[in-house]
């Protein structure tokens, strides 16, 4: 089942292609890259298509809204990990609780150092990766990873994701009807998961293989 058929995004999608303009691509996407579960392909293909059929709409314009909506959702995810989340992370490794689980605050700020040498891939590819473009932003935060660093590589992997996107949203408008545009993105939305999934596998894997390769040589 697919994250549209999830959503039950239908009549939303009907409502976004007769009302969207980029303050719209704006919010929703700001909403689908903060904790709020949300489907990206129910705002950037359609208006896309629509802005390659006729409306007042730019195809560049839409990608660089939708990138901003992202980038403003990232940083949402991104603060409410630092100034939520680290405090009850370091609580609970300072307690006797968190000691019992084998963690300790040294073991959390070897692994903040860690997404601080690592986190600017960690933080592109995630934005790649179904499922994980909303949450990566969190351990981001989490490590108060360097803001300027997170805003380059989230703007730079949600700015690839986008531009996929609305590369689905123009081909369709060279094959599609506006009737049969939502049935065609859920279609193609699929192969786009199965497509992030592969590159999520293949980073584990070389994540992996590489530490395993240095492992070996030490």
């Amino acid at each position: 089942m697919t994250m549209l058929a999830l959503f039950n995004a239908s009549e939303f999608f009907q409502w976004f292609v007769e009302n969207a303009n980029y303050l719209f691509v704006f919010i929703f996407m700001t909403i689908e890259s903060s904790f709020i579960p949300f489907p990206s392909e129910v705002v950037v293909p359609p208006a896309a298509y629509l802005a390659c059929t006729g409306t007042d709409m730019n195809f560049g314009l839409v990608i660089v809204f939708a990138t901003l909506g992202a980038l403003t959702g990232a940083f949402i995810n991104y603060y409410l990990a630092l100034w939520i989340g680290r405090p009850i992370v370091y609580r609970f490794a300072n307690s006797r609780f968190g000691h019992a689980c084998l963690i300790d605050q040294a073991k959390v700020e070897k692994a903040e150092a860690y997404f601080e040498k690592k986190g600017a891939i960690s933080t592109f590819v995630g934005r790649l990766i179904p499922a994980v473009r909303q949450l990566i932003s969190i351990p981001a935060g989490l490590a108060r990873m360097n803001i300027g660093v997170f805003a380059l590589f989230t703007t730079l992997g949600a700015g690839i994701w986008n531009i996929v996107l609305a590369g689905l949203g123009y081909w369709l408008s060279l094959h599609v009807s506006r009737e049969e545009l939502f049935d065609a993105i859920e279609k193609y939305n699929s192969y786009l998961t199965y497509a992030g999934y592969a590159i999520g596998v293949f980073c584990v894997a070389y994540i992996l293989w590489n530490a395993f390769k240095t492992k070996k040589n030490n």
